[in-house]
């Protein structure tokens, strides 16, 4: 009796019901009605998208012959069959490009539609856009349209940021397969892209066809399969799924504005096009009463539709159906700038206009300001102030933008503040949260004016007087009386002759001094609005101390405006400083402001921030871990370290020490899956950190392993020989005489040295690195007789084929700052304790020796309870004692003295 049938029987007698087995794929080539049948189950297992997967895999398995030589997969009845189930699957799908593209890669899915093409009877080596599709048989000219349309659709797709990869034909089980994969990928990609006009051109022939379409089912399949086309069934206008003109209309008219949006980025004409296709999607769409073959998403088409709109000015403001988005846009086309500000003042009170929308446009603006267009300025105060109000209103934190607004204010923008706010109010209908977030705002207002008389303008309106209750009112004005009053004693300049002139100067000094203290964003850039008003000049050399990476200077520089220049300047700097003196509190707030400021005009320095926040918070964690804490990053933050080491910016600066910590990251919470099958290539060759990183992680990942990890091993091994390898140069003195020197060989390294100070490492990734240069240290020392033991010895090169390029002093130096480091962060490692003491050995330190073979010994038993386990005290151990028979007693004494620590603690 088998397992299987066993397990059924036991599950009877005991009165349990029996797990479902999984079908396997070739049952259903013993069985032609199984296919059909687990279809229609309503969970079936496996699913659909798993089927055509391993139909397709088991019908592309190439073989091998009698030479050992790889064979294509061969054209006989079992593959073609399989191939034919394959299609008959997406056929139960009713040919659904949406749920086909999520449960399949671009290469399976292109597998399966030139079988469909196949099947169908398209003319091979004609090109698509050369038939007429008025005279194919309807499944033909079908399938050859649903081709078409995945084609310009995996354009479109592809241009998108990419996701995981889903499971294909081929196990992504090793990193060559999915590169193999990738590769795939890559080259129908650039088919498709060529042929992108072609594909065009034959989905613009479809909708000149009036007629209706059908689409091979699983029925017309199975005639196909028993040869039963001849009669001409299968290609009758009445065979397989109809699908009226209207709807394969609307899906291609779908599919081209799509493909016509993409194009736009590089040809703004097609934006008309695009907007013309979904135009006429949405008409059908409205025509339409069933829609069982249109398979779109209508929020997207939207979203296509107002942005075709806006990019081509297709709308007309006293339109009634025209949305608020196509209004808005249509007024800043027309350089209407006081009808826009009308519109934000209107949209306070209808909230048809997302907050998000309203920043865009700001920050376009002052984009254009920051490029030196003229005449915006006072603009984008307006737009400031109403989305300053809009905030208030719903309780939101009130902007940097609006915050430097209030520093410098004058009458004339005071009034516009009160004006917007009182027609931002539905008098009618008010709300108390409404009343509470206004009055609250105009409270805040009145706090950040330092002049009286125009903190009398808004207490003296009369919004204020309604909103706010005459106790309020009273202790409000009193404050800032008296808050006036000092300002204006503090002010005051002493009665002195030397202090007329020397006072502006020293009110330069004394705000430096607190600029060079100060940690507070707001009082960073309130001080330098101050000394800006005083002085002309970049405040951000103030201080010799403030450095920013070379990376990243002459974008900063670039920035035209002075203060914002010495802003985002001394922001950043001081920022990166409290991050290196792990201050990751005051870090955060500078690099967050920094971050919102940079964010209204600058997308590079937006990234470049972005970049150092992730830098932050990896420091910040990793502290943590050396701190004890064993919780796991966040899911959030693994995140983003890969998306940073996929991240493809042109033209963004970026900075080494960031990737090289990612990595070290990614090392130090076994992320060894993506460092070894998931990172781009093209990294890896151009970032050394990455490479070492990957090739750590592709040896941990595979110990403990006989053989297999031995090629990873040695492709790490040779680089980390290339690192510790020098070169001897002959040079001849001043007297004449030749001498030798050692030079770097940098050629030969993939990083410097000097660089190759690693940030803090899992225990795994270290004993993997002790391993490997106490194996070097054991080659270059020469000593057949003393020998350092490590773990996973086996898996390094025992011999060097240029032993002397070696620079012998810098691998013993690693190997002790390597075991040092190690015990640190874990004193009671067995392996890493033995290995110190024979480090100790062979250097002829006896006593220290003997110190740390006492502590591996008492680790490994339990402090002696137990017997000493034989591979903790090899025959190496024992000559030890007899090199101390005087430090007897200080040994012990030493001995008993830790174990009670130990104990104790």
């Amino acid at each position: 009796m088998s397992a299987e049938a066993a397990d059924r029987v036991a599950a009877v007698i005991i009165g349990r019901p029996s797990t479902p087995l999984q079908i396997s794929w070739f049952e259903f080539l013993l069985d032609n009605s199984l296919l059909e049948k687990h279809l229609q189950k309503p969970n079936a297992d496996p699913a659909p998208m798993q089927l055509i997967v391993q139909f397709l895999e088991q019908a592309s398995k190439q073989s091998v012959n009698e030479q050992n030589l790889v064979q294509a997969p061969a054209d006989n009845r079992r593959n073609r069959t399989l191939k034919l189930l394959a299609l008959k699957v997406a056929a139960h799908m009713k040919w659904d490009l949406d749920v086909l593209e999520k449960g399949l890669t671009i290469p399976v899915l292109n597998m399966l539609l030139n079988e469909l093409l196949c099947v169908s009877k398209v003319p091979p080596g004609v090109k698509h856009v050369d038939l007429d599709l008025s005279t194919l048989p309807p499944t033909t000219a079908m399938a050859v349209i649903i081709y078409n349309r995945w084609a310009v659709r995996t354009i479109v797709l592809s241009s998108f940021p990419e996701k995981q990869t889903k499971p294909g034909p081929h196990q992504m089980n090793m990193l060559s397969i999915v590169q193999q994969e990738k590769e795939m990928t890559d080259n129908i990609l650039t088919v498709l892209k060529e042929q992108a006009a072609d594909s065009i051109s034959v989905l613009e022939g479809a909708l000149r066809l009036k007629r209706d379409f059908y689409v091979h089912t699983l029925r017309t399949l199975e005639l196909l399969a028993a040869d039963a086309a001849a009669n001409g069934e299968t290609e009758s206008s009445t065979a397989g799924l109809c699908i009226s003109a209207d709807e394969l209309h609307c899906q291609v008219h779908y599919d081209l504005g799509g493909i016509f949006f993409h194009q736009g980025c590089t040809d703004q004409s097609t934006y008309e096009k695009a907007c013309e296709h979904f135009r006429q999607t949405k008409e059908i769409l409205k025509k339409l009463s069933v829609t069982v073959h249109v398979h779109l998403d209508e929020k997207r088409l939207a979203g296509y539709w107002n942005a075709c709109r806006a990019l081509t000015g297709d709308c007309d403001p006293s339109d009634p159906h025209t949305t608020p988005y196509d209004q808005i846009n249509s007024l800043i086309r027309a350089h209407n700038h006081q009808a826009v500000i009308e519109a934000f003042i209107k949209d306070n009170t209808s909230h048809s206009l997302p907050n998000h929308f309203r920043r865009s446009v700001l920050r376009e603006f002052m984009y254009k300001v920051q490029q030196g267009e003229s005449g915006l300025g006072e603009f984008c105060h307006k737009l400031c102030i109403c989305n300053a109000v809009r905030d208030a209103l719903e309780g939101e934190v009130l902007s940097v933008r609006f915050q430097q607004l209030l520093l410098k204010p004058s009458r004339k923008m005071l009034d516009f503040i009160l004006e917007v706010c009182t027609r931002s109010l539905k008098r009618d209908c008010l709300s108390e949260m409404s009343r509470r977030n206004m009055a609250g705002f105009l409270k805040t207002l009145c706090e950040g004016l330092e002049d009286l008389s125009l903190v009398f303008v808004v207490s003296s309106h009369q919004l204020f007087l309604d909103l706010l209750k005459e106790e309020e009112r009273k202790v409000l004005v009193e404050r800032m009386r008296k808050r006036s009053a000092t300002i204006s004693l503090s002010a005051k300049p002493l009665p002195s002759f030397y202090d007329i002139p020397a006072s502006a100067s020293v009110n330069i000094g004394q705000l430096e001094q607190q600029l060079i203290l100060s940690l507070d964003p707001r009082r960073i850039r309130q001080i330098l609005i101050e000394l800006h008003g005083m002085a002309e000049r970049p405040f951000w050399r103030v201080n010799s101390k403030w450095e920013v990476p070379p990376d990243y200077i002459s974008v900063i520089l670039g920035i035209k405006d002075n203060l914002t220049r010495d802003l985002v300047y001394i922001l950043m700097a001081k920022g990166l400083h409290c991050s290196s003196i792990k201050d990751f509190v005051h870090a955060r707030q500078l690099f967050s402001a920094c971050l919102e400021l940079v964010t209204e005009f600058s997308p590079k320095l937006r990234q470049v921030m972005l970049n150092e926040i992730l830098l932050l918070e990896v420091r910040a964690h990793e502290s943590l871990a050396a701190e004890g804490s064993k919780d796991r990053p966040p899911p959030d933050l693994v995140s983003r370290v890969r998306g940073y080491l996929e991240m493809r910016i042109h033209d963004l600066p970026l900075r080494q020490v960031v990737g090289e910590e990612c990595v070290a990251f990614m090392l130090n919470w076994r992320e060894n899956d993506y460092l070894t099958l998931q990172v781009p290539p093209s990294l890896v060759m151009n970032n050394p950190y990455i490479k070492v990183g990957q090739l750590l992680a592709s040896t941990c990942k595979e110990l403990p392993g006989p053989k297999e990890s031995r090629r990873t091993a040695k492709e790490l091994w040779d680089v980390v020989v290339q690192i510790c390898s020098v070169s001897v140069q002959h040079k001849r003195n001043s007297d004449g005489r030749v001498g030798l020197i050692k030079q770097r060989e940098s050629s030969l390294g993939i990083m410097h040295r000097s660089s190759s100070k690693s940030p803090p490492l899992s225990p795994l990734v270290l004993t993997t690195l002790i391993s490997l240069f106490v194996r070097l240290h054991s080659i270059v020392r020469d000593d057949i007789v003393n020998e350092v033991t490590a773990e996973h010895l086996s898996i390094w090169p025992s011999t060097l084929p240029n032993i002397q390029a070696v620079d012998v002093e810098a691998v013993a130096v690693t190997v002790k700052e390597l075991v040092s480091y190690a015990l640190i962060l874990n004193p009671n490692n067995q392996s890493w304790l033995i290995t110190q003491a024979d480090i100790y050995f062979v250097t002829s330190q006896y006593s220290a020796a003997l110190n740390f073979y006492l502590q591996a010994g008492a680790v490994c038993s339990d402090f002696f309870t137990k017997p000493v386990p034989p591979d903790a005290y090899t025959d190496q151990v024992n000559p030890t004692w007899a090199f101390l028979p005087h430090s007897y007693p200080v040994i012990i004494s030493h001995f008993i003295l830790w174990i009670l620590t130990l104990l104790l603690e």
